[in-house]
């Protein structure tokens, strides 16, 4: 273990905690698609929301697995990236849960009304099978 790496509770509190994330996922003959993205950490899973017909929906299903990285974005630095498989399903997101989480309740509940799931939204569950985790305030 580096002096830097998070413990499992350290890397699951911290993936649980609210920061944007980057989800990339492998193109053929291209570099990754590597867009940010809000997510929830619940139950072991990183659960995503989007519109089922968009290129990364698309590429999820193709390659059946992605990566995603959150990151601390001032000192001490910090990161947590996953990586494992992704199941793509036609369920209604909890638009109202995600929304609250990144813009609090007041914001999130008006981003969540006006901003209504439709036929063609999907919830992606990435289960992490890696990790990699670096906390720099360790060493400070």
């Amino acid at each position: 273990m580096a002096d830097t790496d998070m413990t499992v509770e350290e890397r699951e509190a911290f993936l649980a905690d609210t920061h944007v994330g980057v989800l990339s996922i492998a193109r053929e003959g291209k570099g990754p698609l590597a867009l940010p993205i809000w997510y929830l950490y619940r139950d072991g899973e990183v659960i995503l929301s989007m519109n089922g017909t968009s290129l990364k929906a698309d590429l999820l299903r193709k390659r059946g697995r992605a990566t995603l990285t959150a990151q601390q974005e001032s000192p001490p630095y910090q990161y947590v990236m996953v990586e494992g498989p992704v199941t793509v399903n036609h369920e209604d997101p909890d638009v109202a849960e995600l929304a609250i989480h990144y813009l609090g309740p007041e914001m999130g509940a008006w981003y969540a009304r006006n901003n209504p799931p439709n036929a063609e939204s999907v919830v992606v569950r990435l289960r992490p099978e890696q990790w990699l985790t670096v906390d720099y305030g360790k060493v400070m």
